[in-house]
Order: structure tokens, then C-alpha cells, then sequence
């Protein structure tokens, strides 16, 4: 019995608890509730006011914009009627001066009518007064004919017999005065003609020697160049055709010879020789060689530059070959192939001058000392030997004289 009372007692208790539970439970949910609606209502109150203030400026920016348009519409249309304005203004200026130049030219054309009727009636009095002076001229004539007993043209037959003879005579006089004039200024022209050309090419001259001085750095070198028992320096002077001396001269060596081809190879072999460092017969022996081939090449495009300066065409190549060589020889002081080409422009000035071919005349003034530089020693005259070189190397082609 206490055991049944205990579990009613517990049950009871557990429907009680249940129910509290339950009581409390919706008490919760309803205050839960409360506060979500007051949060839901607060959100709606906020969204309203942003929907309003945002409302509010979408309002203002409208209108703002409109006045900006507005604005705009208004500068747009002033700035059309300024330039209707000023349209209209332009067009009434030039109205103005069309309405003047349409007076002014009706004035002229007034004035030259006025002006064509003086000049009508003038040539009309003109004509009159001719009518009238021919018919004296004749009546004169008439009564001229009737004194001399001799017709208009008999006497102007006469006339001219009496101006033919006195021309004549005053036409020998002065055939004569023109003969000695000529005689007198002849020489005095020519030597004018002569003396202007000179003055239009002359150039400075260049004066070579016959030794080419080769500087070194320190005097050390010459024993190397000069080598055992003297073998380098006999190597280089064979194998040049030149003489090197090797004296006392601080920091220089001295390249002796009358061919100036010859002391350029030279010098250029020694500055590679010493460059290299290399200095023995072999090595001077490859380098000597290969310094004549560029040297026979510097000289042919030399030469090739001097004839198409001077705008000469269709030379044999042995003849550039010893126009290039001209520009290692010198003449009476004065470098070889300046000299050649100061003569030629020279010849050819003169020609033009005295009305004959210039171009031959450039030519022949080009080849005129290329005698001179033949590497053979000559048997005649560089004059002679020159023309022989110029008749021996002429192409199949001749080049006539205009």
C-alpha cells in the first residue's frame, strides 16, 4: 500500500511537473515572440525611414540634374543665337560691300564709257589730221619732182647709192679698229681666262719627303725589331726594298727609300710586326705580304674615288692602278695625284671656257704626269712614257671629241 501510495504520489508529482513545465515553457515563447515582433516592427520603422531618406535624395539629385540639363539647354541656346547673331552680322557687312563694289564698278564702267568717247573722237580727229598731212606729203613731193626733174623713186635710188658707199667705207674703218682692239686684248684675255682658273681650284699643296719616320713607344722595341745578330731588320729591308735605320733618334725609327709605296708597306708592317709582338724572318715575311695586297687594294679604290669625283668613266684598270699609285709619289714638293687633279680641273675649266670638250680635257689633264709613277725604272721621257701607258691600256672603245 505505501509502495502504491509513493507511485501515485510520483506520478502526480510528474503530471505536476509536466504541467508547470508546459506553463513556464509558453510563458517563454510568448516573451520570445514579444521581442521578435518588437525587433520586426523596430526593422520596418528603420527600412521606412532609409526607403524616405534615400526617396528624399533620389528626389533632390533628380532635381538637380534637371537644372543641370536645364542649364546646359539654356548655355546651348545662347551660344546658337550668338552665332545666328553673328551670322547675321557677317551677312550684312558683306551685303554692304557687295552694295559698295556694285556702285564703285558702276561708277568705273560710267568713266569708261565717258572715257571711249573722248577716245573715239580724238582717233577721229587723228584720222583726219592724217588725211589731211598725207595730202600735203604728196602735194610736197609733187612739186619736189617737178624742181628736180626726178621721180620719189628715182631720188631714193640715188640715195641709197650715196649711204651704201659712205656705209662701206665707215664699215672697213671699223672692221679695222675691231682687228687691233682684238690683237691688243687678246693676250691680256687669255692670260684672264688662265689666271680665273687657277683661282677656282687652287688647293694647298702637300710636301712629302723621302723618309717616313715610325714612332715607338719606348726604345726597347728597336732591339726586337732589329733582332739577333741583325736577322728581323735584313728580313724587313728585303723583303720591303727599303732601308731601316735604327740610330739614336729617342722613341722613332727611320724608313729610308725613294718609292714611296714601298715605305708605307713598310711602316704598316712594322706597326703590325709591333703591335703583334711577334717579331721574327717568318713572321715579317707573312706580314710584308699581306700588307702589299692591302696596300695594291687601297691603291685600285683610290684610284676607283679619284675618277668618280671627278666624274671620268670607261679608264682600263691598269690605268686606276697608277692613278691610286699617284697618291704615294710627290712632284716638285707637291703631292702626285693632288697635283694631277688640280690639273685636270684646270683643263677641263679652260675648255668650257674657250667653248671645246672639257671631259677629254679633264682626262688628258688627269693622265698627264702618269708616267711618272710606272713602277719600272723608265727609258724615256714620263711625258712619252705616258702616252705610251694611255695607248697601250685604250679599250677597244673610242671616245670621240663633240
Amino acid at each position: 500500500m505505501d509502495t502504491i501510495a509513493l507511485l501515485i504520489g510520483a506520478l502526480g508529482g510528474l503530471i505536476a511537473g509536466i504541467i508547470i513545465g508546459r506553463i513556464l515553457l509558453k510563458k517563454v515563447y510568448s516573451q520570445e515572440e514579444q521581442k521578435i515582433n518588437e525587433k520586426t516592427e523596430l526593422l520596418l520603422k528603420e527600412a521606412e525611414l532609409k526607403a524616405e531618406t534615400i526617396k528624399k535624395d533620389k528626389i533632390i539629385e533628380a532635381k538637380e540634374h534637371l537644372l543641370k540639363l536645364r542649364s546646359e539647354f539654356e548655355d546651348e541656346s545662347n551660344r546658337k543665337r550668338s552665332q545666328i547673331s553673328n551670322s547675321e552680322n557677317r551677312l550684312k557687312q558683306k551685303e554692304q560691300t557687295l552694295s559698295k563694289q556694285i556702285e564703285q564698278n558702276k561708277r568705273k564702267e560710267d568713266e569708261l564709257d565717258s572715257l571711249k568717247e573722248n577716245l573715239t573722237a580724238q582717233l577721229e580727229i587723228l584720222n583726219k589730221r592724217k588725211s589731211d598731212l598725207d595730202k600735203i606729203k604728196q602735194e610736197q613731193v609733187n612739186a619736189l619732182e617737178k624742181i628736180a626733174n626726178l621721180s620719189a623713186d628715182e631720188a631714193r635710188d640715188q640715195l641709197v647709192e650715196a649711204l651704201k658707199d659712205e656705209a662701206q667705207t665707215k664699215a672697213s674703218s671699223f672692221i679695222k679698229e675691231i682687228m687691233e682692239e682684238a690683237k691688243m686684248t687678246a693676250t691680256k684675255q687669255s692670260k684672264k681666262v688662265v689666271i680665273e682658273t687657277i683661282q677656282r681650284t687652287a688647293t694647298e699643296s702637300a710636301i712629302e719627303n723621302c723618309v717616313s719616320v715610325f714612332n715607338i713607344e719606348s726604345d726597347d722595341i728597336k732591339g726586337k725589331i732589329i733582332g739577333r745578330e741583325g736577322r728581323n731588320i735584313r728580313a724587313l729591308e728585303a723583303a720591303t726594298g727599303v732601308e731601316i735605320i735604327v740610330d739614336d733618334t729617342p722613341e722613332a725609327i727611320i724608313i729610308s727609300g725613294f718609292d714611296p709605296v714601298r715605305r708605307e708597306i713598310a711602316r704598316l708592317s712594322l706597326h703590325r710586326l709591333v703591335t703583334d709582338g711577334r717579331i721574327h724572318p717568318a713572321r715579317i715575311e707573312e706580314v710584308v705580304s699581306k700588307t702589299k695586297k692591302n696596300i695594291e687594294e687601297e691603291i685600285v679604290e683610290i684610284g676607283e674615288k679619284t675618277i668618280i669625283d671627278l666624274g671620268i668613266h670607261g679608264l682600263h684598270p691598269e690605268l686606276i692602278k697608277l692613278i691610286g699609285r699617284m697618291r704615294f709619289r710627290s712632284s716638285y714638293g707637291q703631292n702626285l695625284l693632288q697635283h694631277s687633279r688640280e690639273v685636270a680641273k684646270l683643263c677641263a675649266t679652260m675648255a668650257a671656257e674657250l667653248g671645246l670638250n672639257a671631259k677629254l680635257a679633264k682626262r688628258a689633264g688627269l693622265l698627264h704626269d702618269i708616267g711618272k709613277v710606272w713602277p719600272e725604272e723608265p727609258e724615256m721621257p714620263h711625258a712619252l712614257l705616258g702616252m705610251e701607258l694611255a695607248k697601250n691600256t685604250t679599250r677597244t672603245k673610242r671616245y670621240a671629241t663633240p
